[in-house]
């Protein structure tokens, strides 16, 4: 990158599948959860507000809350026969009790143009928002056939998981275009290599 040019802004992933394994791709390759805008283009991007929705409560707290359930739900995703211990116990207390609280209220509105929109019928709050996003693992975590197409992406050094609704249950990456293209790559490379030697 040239000297001056500043850092392209983060632009969130909505491709694995689930709003839970979503907020697990913001670890990666580095903490995309890194201030508050950053939380909330994720929010507003994965859906979990209509579009145009004003996060004006949003804070430092709310950062915490979302990396807290982040790891939780990470716990029991990436360990779902893990034995009997205290971390995998205390991540699936925690993911249950965030996953009871209130979830925001939609309601239907009349747009400028006479038809309907989705809006809020409250201001979102952090602990409503978490719950949309915990029971989200639940629903993930004890449907046997969701839970058994979760996948690990097979790009390197790439820890995103994705829920793999392909034909035939083939796919290998949590993005074709990002994981897969830089396989595809590296593997004519590797074959040009070969020819040349």
């Amino acid at each position: 990158m040239a000297l001056g040019t500043a850092t392209p802004p983060y632009e969130p992933r909505f491709d694995a599948g689930r709003v839970c394994l979503d907020l697990l791709a913001t670890t990666h390759p580095a903490e995309r959860l890194d201030g508050v805008e950053a939380l909330c283009a994720w929010i507003g991007g994965v859906g979990l507000v209509p579009e145009g929705t004003a996060l004006g409560g949003a804070d430092a707290s709310w950062l915490v809350g979302f990396r807290e359930l982040r790891a939780h739900i990470g716990q029991l995703v990436r360990n779902p026969h893990a034995p009997d211990t205290s971390a995998y116990d205390s991540a699936l207390r925690r993911v249950n009790e965030v996953a009871r609280g209130e979830t925001p209220a939609p309601r239907a509105v009349r747009g400028p143009d006479g038809g309907l929109t989705r809006e809020l019928a409250d201001p979102p709050t952090c602990a409503r928002l978490l719950a949309v996003v915990a029971r989200d693992a639940v629903d993930l975590l004890t449907d046997p056939v969701a839970r058994a197409a979760v996948r690990e992406c097979e790009g390197d050094d790439c820890p995103l998981v994705y829920v793999d609704t392909s034909r035939g249950r083939r796919r290998r990456w949590c993005s074709s275009e990002v994981c897969g293209n830089r396989e595809r790559v590296a593997r004519h490379r590797r074959r040009a290599a070969l020819a040349r030697a």
